[in-house]
């Protein structure tokens, strides 16, 4: 089975900051997750535990998703940053490490910042794909990897099956 990696910020801003603003229901990705790329285990990294968010991480894990927050330190005075890049490369590679049974990563963000991690698991076979939320908002790096590395969430008929009030999957 296949597991997918989720950056949470990245997926949602990439759809409503899009020119045709959208919102994905997260039951129907989780679904379409399984039934198009296998994925038996899907994780969603989002920033710091806010208790104002409480419905969202509901709605995330009444979806199946595994919620990951970023650690942060009690104290911190300062803006608390989201950014969960390396917490989502830090836990593939430790799976890769640690020789967890699975079979490909399927990672959902567009950054470009997961480049390296992407071409090593493409070379160690365990890469099944890019779900870039936005096509216009996915780094320039991963075309150079193939157009069949990558899938655009933000095309019309992905929409129909994953976007609310769309039809089922």
């Amino acid at each position: 089975m296949n597991q997918a990696f989720i950056d949470g910020q990245n997926l949602i801003y990439s759809a409503r900051n899009d020119k045709q603003s959208w919102d994905i229901d997260l039951a129907k990705f989780r679904f379409y997750l399984l039934r198009k790329y296998n994925v038996d285990k899907a994780y969603y990294f989002i920033g710091y535990y806010e208790k104002k968010n409480s419905e969202l991480y509901n709605t995330i894990k009444n979806a199946n998703f595994h919620i990951i927050f970023r650690e942060h330190a009690t104290g911190m005075k300062s803006i608390k940053k989201g950014n969960v890049d390396t917490d989502i490369v830090f836990e593939i590679m430790r799976k890769i490490s640690d020789r967890e049974d699975f079979d490909k990563i399927v990672l959902v963000s567009g950054d470009g910042d997961y480049y390296k991690m992407v071409n090593y698991l493409i070379n160690k076979n365990k890469f099944m794909r890019l779900l870039a939320p936005s096509e216009k908002r996915m780094s320039s790096l991963y075309r150079k990897l193939g157009s069949n590395r990558y899938m655009f969430l933000d095309r019309k008929e992905i929409k129909k099956k994953i976007g609310k009030n769309a039809g089922s999957a």
